[in-house]
């Protein structure tokens, strides 16, 4: 099993760790129910799965 020959200093790691970041995602506005979602995704609005603005499935749900 590999073991570093020396200690890595808490600078070193740090600097490698500079590029990790939180990134906050894009999000889009669908023009048929208004709601906000992560682009390219499905979304619910009231139960119903819409995708692209197009419904895609709806609620049907007996209650």
């Amino acid at each position: 099993m590999a073991h570093p020959k020396r200690k890595i200093s808490k600078q070193r790691r740090d600097k490698r760790r500079t590029h990790y970041k939180a990134v906050a995602p894009s999000l889009a506005t669908c023009q048929t129910t208004g709601a906000i979602h992560v682009p390219h995704t499905a979304y619910n609005v009231d139960g119903n799965l819409y995708y692209n603005g197009k419904l895609v499935i709806e609620n049907t749900s007996i209650g």
